[in-house]
């Protein structure tokens, strides 16, 4: 009894200590990776140091081996370029969101269907709040408002904080409003919203939010490798909850480890062999 305690002990002890990379800005990655890692932890038995870093940085982290794994690769678009020059040097383990998608977003109250519904109307006294200049949703609606000729509409760049507390205040009091958004992303378990239809597809079509892995992952925690493969949320409400946690003031582990805890069916599938 005792050799078999101490070959397990050492067994466990055997285990690396993976190393994940993530970024901090993104409160889908935030959500998503501390929730893997908590899995992980718990229920494959491996250490995990979580890396928070620019995205450019987690590619080639995961691409030499530095990092054993990232959980936020927004494909086929928005991470293309990093794609086409990593995509020998990564495993991709596929999807763990499959709707993710950038636009402009409503409250479900107002009247508007569709970008087209806004030329012309006085709903939205002519402006879109944005967020932070530059970003891929903030040119692809100056595209928008170009291509579905929204004249007078100014797009008001600001942060994503700033986005999201403007838009809940417009929602406290049923006032019309049109911001620039993605998911997935926390406001959509905090408030009932939309996307606006897009019929001329300026923004594109939905992406998936991809885990990578190293080449080297597959031997050094096969098990991890396993559990990458069939980690997935099965909608926007379920990750929504978790990242709507951390903005209400959670810690991300503390988040993680309730929503793990709450949820061992889910957990369950994702850990079968």
């Amino acid at each position: 009894m005792v050799l078999a305690m101490s070959a397990g002990l050492a067994s466990a002890q055997s285990k690396p200590t993976l190393n994940i990379g993530y970024v901090d800005g993104w409160s889908d990655s935030v959500a998503t990776t501390h929730v893997a890692a908590e899995v992980i932890k718990q229920k494959l038995g491996y250490d995990v140091k979580l890396m928070p870093v620019a995205t450019g940085i987690m590619w080639q982290g995961v691409a030499t081996g530095k990092l054993d794994a990232m959980l936020s690769a927004w494909l086929p678009v928005t991470h293309g370029e990093y794609w086409a020059k990593n995509k020998d040097k990564v495993v991709d383990y596929g999807p763990n969101f499959k709707d993710a998608r950038i636009g402009l977003i409503v409250p479900e109250y107002v009247k508007a269907r569709s970008i087209a519904d806004l030329k012309g109307s006085s709903e939205f006294k002519n402006k879109i709040v944005g967020i932070d200049a530059g970003s891929g949703v903030m040119l692809k609606t100056d595209q928008a408002i170009k291509d579905y000729d929204l004249k007078g509409y100014k797009l008001q760049a600001s942060s994503g904080a700033a986005m999201t507390s403007e838009l809940g205040r417009a929602y406290a009091k049923n006032e019309p409003i049109a911001v620039t958004g993605w998911v997935p992303h926390w406001m959509f378990a905090k408030w009932k919203l939309r996307f606006l239809d897009d019929p001329q597809g300026v923004y594109g079509a939905a992406e998936t939010v991809n885990s990578i892995g190293s080449k080297e992952l597959d031997k050094k925690a096969p098990e991890v490798a396993a559990f990458l493969q069939k980690f997935s949320w099965d909608s926007k409400d379920e990750i929504g909850e978790v990242m709507l946690a951390i903005q209400e003031g959670a810690k991300p582990e503390a988040a993680a480890k309730e929503w793990v805890a709450k949820h061992p069916e889910r957990v369950a599938q994702w850990t079968a062999k």
